[in-house]
């Protein structure tokens, strides 16, 4: 048996372990010795090719006459005189029909938002919370119309609306609108997912009805998710463009999107037939940017919900 003064073992008591402090110099040297993964650059490089830029040239679009929108570099920077008399043609199209397209749209979207919201969060609070004949069936029918595009429900939604005649009405782009199944199903992922069911039996127990335990203890929980399904709602309704084209008859109803296919269709370039109501390219990228803006302001001041929304439900609690 090896005594107390044996090398090996005085050795082996004598060297100090390496601590983690020690080995961090070592993993820094490591990782400045490797060479750096060229993979993320080329990739957010990628991104700012095809998606920065093209934004940006249509925003100097707008500050340029046709002629340097098509001999002048692309990404210069045009004239505020330039930019002003594009303003000027374009509000003058039609008698303003620019602005009465985006009151239309706003009055399209906000009014299907507000009946989507009150129909969305509930329904997808009783499909999480509560158990009745038909609730599976019930699911796979939302998730099966929230998989199908929209374009094939146009013409179901036409007869439909047809029959109870409100062709060229608002009402025929508003119902439809707020008819939003995707909206049910995050409402029931965030209620099965995140809500605690213990918070909901203590209100029970206090005396709260169902109706009073979803409005004072599962809808001030759920805002994450009703500022998500809202910001949805209102993208989806904002950028609609076959719906209305089909349902509206008349030029003074229709939203910002069909509108600006009317302008595509007065651009001399594209329609050698325009006669006096001819409208300039910048004039149609200016019109495209007022299109944009509301879907982006909404985006901003919402953006701290949509993150947390987003989140929501990714655990059990």
């Amino acid at each position: 048996m090896p005594t107390e003064g044996h090398p090996g073992v005085s050795a082996f008591r004598t060297q100090p372990a390496l601590l983690p402090a020690d080995l961090e110099p070592r993993r820094s040297a490591a990782r400045r010795r490797r060479p750096r993964n060229p993979l993320p650059a080329l990739v957010l490089g990628l991104f700012v090719v095809f998606f920065v830029l093209p934004v940006l040239w249509l925003v100097l679009a707008a500050t340029k006459t046709d002629d340097q929108l098509v001999h002048g570099n692309p990404l210069s920077f045009g004239s505020w005189h330039a930019l002003k008399a594009n303003w000027d043609a374009l509000t003058a199209y039609q008698g303003d029909a620019i602005f009465q397209w985006l009151r239309n749209s706003a009055l399209y979207s906000f009014g299907a938002l507000v009946i989507t919201l009150a129909v969305a969060i509930p329904a997808g609070y009783a499909l999480a919370m509560t158990e009745f004949r038909g609730r599976r069936m019930l699911l796979v029918a939302t998730l099966v119309v929230m998989l199908m595009p929209n374009a094939t429900l146009v013409v179901p939604l036409f007869l439909e609306v047809n029959a109870v005649h409100l062709i060229g009405s608002m009402w025929s782009i508003i119902l439809p609108y707020a008819f939003y199944p995707f909206g049910v199903y995050l409402a029931y992922i965030y209620f099965s997912t995140a809500l605690p069911r213990e918070l909901l039996e203590a209100a029970r127990l206090d005396g709260c009805s169902e109706f009073g335990a979803f409005r004072r203890v599962a809808l001030p929980l759920a805002a994450p998710i009703v500022a998500l399904v809202g910001f949805f709602s209102f993208v989806a309704n904002w950028t609609n463009y076959f719906l209305p084209y089909v349902m509206l008859p008349q030029s003074s109803q229709l939203p910002v999107q069909v509108g600006l296919g009317t302008l595509l269709d007065d651009v001399p370039q594209f329609n050698p037939t325009v006669g006096d109501l001819a409208v300039q390219r910048p004039e149609l990228a200016l019109a495209t940017l007022l299109a944009i803006t509301p879907v982006l302001i909404v985006f901003l001041f919402s953006q701290r919900f949509l993150v947390t929304g987003m989140l929501a439900g990714a655990t059990k609690s």
